[in-house]
């Protein structure tokens, strides 16, 4: 029992776990943002009345919400360095696990970002869309000035969820040997022979951060609901 509750080496880790920390805190930042960003044009592709868009946006998000994300992650590990090399010139002795982290990641959140944008689209009245159709707006000036604005404020509390979820899943960069804080954690646990006690340190630092988002999320979700 004293060696899962033996933390003292985390504190002369704690430069190596910042660091971990700080590339698990690129990964979700970077990947929400692209996420939403991509997830609102295929969300909107899917609702738009062009067939090719539709089905491309249907098809996307059909085949990531399908494939677990670490097998993902692995197909971008292998693949993105060979586009990379091939169309820049990358030399190889480049360390490009990180950009294909971002790429994975960015890429697979978009099909669950895009349900979720989809989903609050759908509850903003027809009227919204109507009224600016009749004030001579196209479909991508009504959704951009007229319906998102007022779905975003639905969603919310639902994006930044997800961003949670995210937040935990960047553990799984580990398949791919980028040394997050879970996997500095491991590696820290690994060297000092204190595996036990960082991996229940780690799981109480995701624990406190998640949690504590998650209250604020709830605080959001009440202010909203006003």
């Amino acid at each position: 029992m004293g060696e899962i509750f033996a933390w003292g080496g985390a504190v002369d880790a704690m430069p190596l776990l910042v660091k971990g920390m700080i590339t698990t805190l690129q990964v979700t930042g970077l990947a929400v943002v692209v996420g939403i960003v991509w997830g609102t044009l295929l969300a909107m592709m899917r609702l738009s009345g062009v067939t090719a868009l539709k089905w491309f946006a249907d098809l996307y998000v059909n085949v990531f919400r399908s494939i677990p994300l670490l097998m993902v992650l692995l197909w971008f590990f292998l693949i993105v360095p060979q586009v990379l090399r091939t169309l820049l010139d990358v030399p190889p002795t480049w360390d490009i696990r990180m950009v294909s982290a971002l790429v994975a990641f960015s890429l697979f959140e978009a099909a669950y970002y895009s349900e979720i944008i989809r989903a609050g689209i759908q509850s903003v009245s027809r009227g919204q869309l109507s009224a600016a159709f009749a004030l001579g707006m196209s479909y991508w000036q009504a959704m951009g000035l007229v319906v998102l604005p007022q779905a975003f404020r639905n969603m919310v509390p639902l994006l930044l969820t997800q961003g949670i979820i995210l937040f935990q899943d960047t553990s799984l960069v580990y398949a791919i040997a980028l040394s997050d804080f879970f996997g500095m954690a491991y590696q820290v646990g690994q060297r000092d022979g204190t595996l036990p006690a960082m991996i229940v340190f780690a799981g109480a630092v995701y624990f406190v951060i998640c949690f504590s988002v998650s209250m604020l999320v709830k605080r959001l979700q009440k202010r909203l609901a006003k």
